[in-house]
């Protein structure tokens, strides 16, 4: 019976899926200023189609992508910054913020997070986009 003598909190195993830690890690990413979205090119296109929910929103985890094991994580993240913010500031402001909010909620440990910065957005790409949609219907 060594159940018995071991502490409750421990007894079993936590298993955590990839997609929570996806959604954990795109949500503290998006949260860092200067990020205007994630994903890239054709993927944002298509996420913009298929990745909506009820609610009009995207999917948080689009242009994430998590390998996790019993004690470790890696992540890869697509992002488009916003012109003219430091892109090298950024990306070390969003490894923070996803390693923080991953191992905390999780406790798993970051071993990396790797970013591939695919775009940056201009502040005329706004008009063009909402410009684009104007014609679409809902």
């Amino acid at each position: 019976m060594t159940g018995a003598n071991e502490v409750p909190g421990v007894r079993g195993r936590t298993t955590i899926a990839d997609g929570v830690v996806e959604k954990i890690a795109g949500m503290a990413a998006r949260e860092v200023s200067g990020i205007h979205a994630l994903g890239g090119g054709l993927a944002r296109t298509m996420g913009a189609v298929r990745g909506m929910v009820p609610g009009g929103r995207t999917s948080v985890t689009r242009g994430v992508k998590v390998e996790t094991g019993e004690r470790q994580a890696a992540i890869d993240l697509s992002l488009v910054v916003e012109y003219g913010v430091a892109i090298t500031d950024a990306a070390g402001e969003v490894r923070e913020n996803v390693v923080a909010a991953v191992e905390r909620m999780t406790g798993l440990e970051v071993v990396e997070v790797n970013i591939f910065v695919t775009d940056v957005h201009l502040p005329d790409e706004e008009e063009e986009e909402e410009a684009g949609s104007a014609g679409r219907v809902h």
